[in-house]
């Protein structure tokens, strides 16, 4: 099972969840697959084509229970029992109504099935998706590349680059995870971003959000090239704009979640600016924090998270859950304390 996990963990799937899958036969691995991407084959699948017909009478390790409906691809439920698979071992059952009902398939079949194998593993593999459909909303992940004394920018807004090519790296990297990705207009006027992920191979791009609530922006600036952003403002007075309830500090950060949740996003990846990080951080929506912090000062400048100086994650029932260097930089992980 620990080696599904490692399988999965090498897609990019958003929407879709992350799955990894590992066929025994005689002890010995006979199939590995994962879902790569959304659209492309299912763990299942991939591992029973690499498997061949030394599937037949194997067990399998897979890290969600198998879907039982068809998407964009049959189900693997299906495909296990055509394949005469003798045991199926799953992680997490799949809380997604529309594809639950995997492991019920098999056992009808007279396929044996264990549930339950190293679930919390499971969870984190693949949190975001678990999430999703088991809260309702979005999982929010907060990402910020920031000096040692707190800054994301300069008084005057600049900012590059503040984190080095392996902490970029590691952003776009959660930017195809989380499957979104999100800032308001200060960073698109300031930074003019993409908001695509560049540094590493992938199928998909994720899905651009962009905070507008005047609607301030002109449509030209680089986030608006290639694929479309969904524009949020207040109320959509121009072609492509999409408009949000307000709250007494802009967008409704609730209504924003689903509006995304709606359109059947799992995560987001909210990248800035200052404000937007004050503001999420505030509204107890965010999930997980993840800080880059480069070796170097600036004495004074842009708080990342909004404020006078920098906020105590702490006392905000957050805890670090990982510390490891990223190229010169230190990258940590935040989760909120219930995760």
């Amino acid at each position: 099972m620990r080696e599904a996990f490692a399988l999965a963990e090498r897609g990019w799937p958003a929407p879709n969840p992350r799955v990894g899958c590992v066929i025994v036969q005689d002890d010995q691995i006979v199939g590995r697959g994962w879902h790569e991407a959304a659209g492309l084959p299912h763990a299942e699948a991939a591992a029973l084509a690499d498997a061949g017909a030394a599937a037949q009478g194997a067990d399998v390790y897979v890290t969600l229970e198998p879907c039982s409906h068809h998407g964009r691809t049959p189900p693997c439920s299906d495909a296990l029992i055509s394949a005469g698979v003798n045991r199926v071992f799953v992680a997490n059952l799949d809380p997604n109504p529309s594809a639950a009902g995997g492991a019920d398939r098999l056992r009808e079949a007279g396929v044996e099935v264990e549930s339950g194998v190293l679930k919390s593993d499971g969870w984190r593999v693949n949190s975001v998706f678990l999430h999703a459909h088991t809260e309702g909303r979005p999982f929010v992940c907060l990402k910020a590349a920031i000096t040692t004394d707190g800054f994301l920018a300069r008084s005057d807004g600049s900012s590059r680059w503040i984190s080095g090519k392996e902490s970029r790296t590691e952003a776009h990297r959660l930017r195809l995870e989380m499957g979104t990705v999100l800032v308001g207009r200060g960073t698109v006027e300031a930074d003019d971003p993409q908001l695509t992920a560049r540094h590493i191979e992938s199928v998909n791009q994720p899905l651009k959000v962009v905070l507008d609530s005047s609607g301030r922006l002109t449509g030209k600036e680089k986030v608006f090239e290639g694929a479309r952003p969904l524009w949020l403002t207040t109320s959509a007075d121009r072609s492509g704009q999409t408009a949000i309830a307000q709250d007494e500090n802009g967008l409704d950060l609730q209504a924003v979640l689903a509006e995304l949740r709606r359109l059947g996003q799992i995560g987001v990846l909210v990248e800035g600016g200052a404000q937007i990080h004050k503001s999420f951080l505030e509204s107890g929506l965010v999930d997980r924090v993840d800080l880059f912090i480069a070796p170097k000062t600036f004495g004074e400048g842009i708080i990342w998270s909004g404020g006078a100086g920098p906020i105590d994650l702490e006392q905000l029932e957050f805890k670090l859950a990982k510390k490891r260097p990223s190229g010169a930089d230190s990258w940590e992980t935040w989760l909120r304390s219930e995760h």
